[in-house]
């Protein structure tokens, strides 16, 4: 099972799209003068061939309401005054990956502030070298092993005002700058942006399975629309203590002087294999907690390179489980007013889990049974005293490398 995934720009002819002989469908995505408008996956008989009428048609269908409201908006938005943009520091934290960090690499914006590369606990000097032959970009070695070990030395070595953290596997758009500037000019009290992830390719039948089931997308429909997150959101009990509502650690910004003041990622989650991830879940929620707003903005698009074994595919929503329980065990812990809503969260978890995993069994929902059980079962494992366990291994390793 493959997609062709086809990128359209409307104010040029439109293509005819043909699909080989190994492809099944085809994932769209829909721009408008560079900017990304819009984005659906479509099954298709493989050898199938889409005319330009054709593929006009689908666009109209899919899009035409998005494309109608963005060009209105950009003419009200006509000459909306210029706000100084911060500097920037770009960060990426990579462990023995160098092939992926190159095509990263080779993606990001030049016009900069800064570049760095964390090379967390590498097995190899792959990555040093790599940079060696790079010297617009910095590189740092962090011994310590875990994300969030990288991503606080990140942010104590990071010069610029806002820092952002961006995946070695992804590919940046080169929208997404120019995206970052205006969700800061949108909203310049912002202290994080978080941005659109689409798939770099859809080759194999977990890739397209994962983007069926949505990907990273969330937030808004599609996630296509620009949302300012608040305190509050009236109506949502579980805000702002949900999984994935603001954005991913895979294609996200912060005002570095936030997070300072925040005493920056917590340590105990995206540890590794023993707990990989709810590093992003925990920031995103202290910030909002903090009186801070998040801005999404879709324009901040990159291209994530998603698992392409289904067994790979079964560990991420593994390590979501896990990741989510250990970050609402955190919470839980902690004496706040917004306990109650982690523990409103949780129970929720809890009940519609088992609920989902009842409707796939049945053929009434879409996730797949095997994924769904590997998240209730990361799940239990993090409810299960997951972020108690990280804590103390945490806390070896700083006495390791004290």
């Amino acid at each position: 099972m493959a997609y062709k995934i086809c990128d359209i720009e409307i104010s040029e002819p439109l293509p005819v799209v043909e699909l080989s002989e190994n492809e099944s469908g085809i994932a769209v995505l829909v721009r408008r003068e560079n900017r990304p408008i819009w984005f659906w996956m479509e099954s298709l008989a493989p050898g199938s061939t889409i005319s330009p009428d054709e593929l006009a048609l689908r666009i109209s269908a899919k899009a035409g309401a998005k494309l109608l409201n963005d060009s209105i908006r950009e003419e009200l938005l006509d000459g909306f005054s210029e706000t100084k943009f911060p500097s920037l520091t770009i960060a990426i934290c990579t462990k023995d990956r160098p092939e992926r960090l190159a095509r990263c690499l080779d993606s990001l914006p030049r016009n900069v502030h800064e570049i760095l590369v964390i090379d967390n606990a590498p097995s190899d000097d792959r990555t040093r070298e790599l940079i060696a032959a790079n010297p617009h970009v910095g590189y740092i070695r962090e011994p310590k092993p875990g994300l969030d070990f990288a991503r606080n030395r990140a942010l104590r070595e990071a010069t610029g005002e806002l820092l952002a953290f961006i995946d070695d596997d992804v590919a940046v758009d080169r929208e997404w700058l120019p995206g970052l500037i205006e969700a800061h000019r949108e909203n310049p009290d912002a202290a994080a942006f978080t941005g659109l992830i689409l798939p770099l390719e859809l080759s194999t039948e977990a890739q397209v399975l994962f983007e069926q089931l949505g990907g990273f997308r969330g937030g808004a429909e599609n996630g296509f629309e620009k949302i300012r997150w608040g305190k509050i959101l009236p109506g949502y009990a579980q805000y702002p203590c949900d999984a994935g509502i603001f954005g991913a650690g895979a294609n996200m910004v912060f005002r570095r002087d936030v997070l300072l003041a925040l005493g920056g990622f917590d340590d105990a989650l995206d540890t590794g294999a023993p707990l990989p991830g709810g590093g992003d879940l925990d920031i995103f929620y202290r910030i909002i907690r903090a009186g801070h707003a998040i801005a999404y903005e879709p324009r901040m698009l990159v291209f994530h390179e998603h698992r392409r074994e289904l067994y790979a595919l079964r560990k991420q929503y593994w390590s979501w489980g896990i990741g989510f329980m250990a970050f609402a065990a955190k919470s839980l812990a902690e004496k706040s007013q917004r306990k109650k809503w982690t523990r409103h969260l949780s129970w929720w978890f809890v009940k519609y889990q088992p609920k989902q995993l009842a409707k796939s069994l049945l053929g009434r929902a879409a996730p797949r049974a095997d994924m769904v059980l590997a998240e209730i079962f990361g799940a239990f494992d993090g409810l299960l005293g997951g972020y108690a366990r990280s804590q103390r291994r945490i806390e070896r390793i700083r006495r390791e490398f004290a």
